[in-house]
């Protein structure tokens, strides 16, 4: 059997052995704590920049004392109306007078998850981000319909990072106290379809002239696609893209099962 020689190690060599490890581990601490004491002066700033920022906050109780301009009509003698008065072209609908359909084309093309998120879609933020990275442009954006009712009642339409955060913290506070009926209620009421008409009762009669409820699938996909640009797919302004928006809305409600393929 071949003999395999060892080499001694002498007690200097194993004393700059023993020094070195005594260096790394002396080492290693100061970065432990270093990293420590970082970690709690970040989460002490951020913590106190985000208490500061929610002090900031308008209060909830504005959007139950919020009182949204209506029209104010003139009837004749036998009842008929001879005349209008409004700043915004708006009817109020209570949460049962606005048709299901209506609710699911608007969940299916502005905020699918609406029943299952608390107010923010955290995949979806993440999934725009991408696409507006990968587009070099903003293609699509990740707020759910409580952030933009946050922003149609509270808010301002600039696009910095404060006002997304003040958005975001506003969004918690209403889905906490307001059930997810309500919130959808309050939104079908007040977003902007253009030419005039806030809320989809006002937008039904500007461009069908008729009634929420009496509106057909294909007028409520082309109503349901307005929103996103009001000016840009209003179909008194451009007929082409208003239809391939109506098609877009109704594509996303096959894709989700509110409407099947002979539909």
């Amino acid at each position: 059997m071949e003999h395999i020689p060892t080499q001694r190690v002498s007690a200097k060599q194993l004393q700059e052995i023993r020094d070195r490890y005594q260096t790394r581990k002396r080492k290693s601490k100061v970065i432990l704590i270093v990293t420590g004491v970082l970690f709690f002066v970040v989460s002490g700033l951020v913590g106190g920049f985000l208490t500061y920022l929610y002090h900031t906050l308008p209060p909830l109780s504005m959007l139950e004392e919020n009182r949204p301009s209506m029209i104010t009509s003139i009837l004749s003698d036998n009842g008929s109306v001879i005349g209008e008065f409004f700043v915004e072209r708006r009817i109020i609908l209570g949460q049962s007078q606005i048709p299901k359909l209506i609710k699911d084309a608007i969940i299916a093309t502005e905020d699918n998850l609406f029943y299952k998120h608390p107010g923010i879609d955290f995949a979806g933020i993440l999934r725009a981000f991408i696409k507006n990275i990968l587009a070099g442009r903003i293609v699509q954006g990740g707020s759910t319909i409580t952030q933009q009712l946050t922003k149609i009642l509270f808010l301002t339409p600039e696009q910095t990072v404060l006002r997304k955060l003040k958005e975001a913290m506003l969004a918690f506070q209403i889905e906490h106290h307001y059930t997810k009926d309500e919130i959808l209620a309050l939104y079908l009421n007040q977003i902007y379809f253009g030419e005039g008409a806030y809320g989809i009762e006002a937008a039904a009669l500007t461009y069908f002239n008729k009634k929420a409820e009496e509106l057909d699938l294909s007028e409520v996909a082309l109503l349901c696609g307005i929103p996103k640009a009001p000016s840009h797919y209003s179909p008194f302004k451009n007929s082409e893209k208003s239809m391939t928006r109506r098609n877009l809305v109704l594509r996303r409600m096959l894709e989700v099962g509110i409407i099947k393929p002979g539909e």
